[in-house]
């Protein structure tokens, strides 16, 4: 029975080969369909946080808002400057009179609050070019119809910023040719004294004291004597204009704020914040 059994089989399968049952290959399964590369990253950024000193007492370039929250136009350019950087500012307070100290003591890495680019400074720490240009004025009420001459502040009592580029045209200047001149620790301060008639007025920005003082009710009685004070003072008091102050070493960081300063002025973000904090006024400057 078994060889019968074997013999059938072999029959079956014969006649199934003959009436073309073999079974088909199976197809062969779809290659798959290539997928995108995924994007690179973003590199990441050589300074993830900036640490940022500002003075904020100099309105309308740095304040503090009802909140307490820092404002004015160094901080929103702070702000530009590091989406640039892609960093994340931090910002620090500190007073004018200590700026350059806590910058050389790693307190924070750079000063964005209005800083005028001086040959004296530059012996201690570095700049980046400026990022706004303006000048000062001595302010004392109008009613004494005083040019900018130095002679002509003789007798009266002047506050100024302790360690501003005012300061020192004020004691250069002024002082000698008889002002009385006395420094505070923060421009605000001077303003309140000038109000209780403690001074007679003060040495200032005038885009500054415009927005501190001069449009305030306390301020409507003043004004910049003669305009400003005179261009040839420029160059030994007041520099090349604000820029951002860094150690010297921190030459990569410089070069970063530099090319940042071109790129919010090429891509527009320059021109919006000046017209935001001092509308229809050209602070760039020569």
């Amino acid at each position: 029975m078994k060889h019968l059994f074997l013999t059938l089989s072999m029959i079956g399968a014969a006649t199934l080969v003959g009436c073309g049952k073999t079974e088909a290959p199976a197809p062969a399964a779809p290659a798959p369909a290539p997928t995108a590369e995924a994007p690179a990253p973003a590199p990441a950024s050589q300074w993830p946080e900036l640490r940022v000193a500002i003075d904020p007492t100099y309105k309308p370039f740095t304040y503090k808002t009802d909140a307490g929250e820092p404002a004015g136009f160094d901080v929103d350019v702070a702000k530009a400057l590091c989406d640039e950087l892609k960093s994340k500012c931090v910002f620090v307070e500190q007073a004018w009179d200590g700026m350059i100290p806590g910058l050389l003591a790693k307190k924070y890495d750079a000063i964005i609050s209005s800083m005028s680019i001086t040959e004296e400074r530059k012996q201690s720490v570095d700049f980046t070019g400026k990022y706004y240009n303006t000048p000062s004025c001595v302010v004392v009420k109008t009613a004494l119809n005083l040019g900018a001459e130095a002679a002509g502040f003789k007798g009266k009592k002047l506050g100024v910023l302790k360690a501003s580029t005012q300061e020192k045209y004020a004691m250069g200047e002024l002082k000698p040719a008889g002002a009385t001149v006395v420094p505070y620790d923060a421009q605000d301060q001077v303003y309140l004294d000038i109000k209780s008639g403690r001074l007679d007025g003060t040495v200032a920005d005038v885009v500054e004291v415009q927005g501190g003082f001069l449009s305030t009710p306390d301020g409507k009685d003043y004004s910049c004597a003669g305009g400003r004070i005179p261009v040839e003072f420029d160059a030994k008091y007041f520099g090349a204009g604000a820029g951002v102050a860094i150690r010297k070493e921190d030459t990569a960081l410089r070069d970063a704020l530099d090319a940042g300063i071109k790129a919010i002025r090429d891509n527009g973000k320059w021109k919006e914040l000046s017209e935001k904090h001092v509308p229809g006024v050209d602070i760039w400057g020569s």
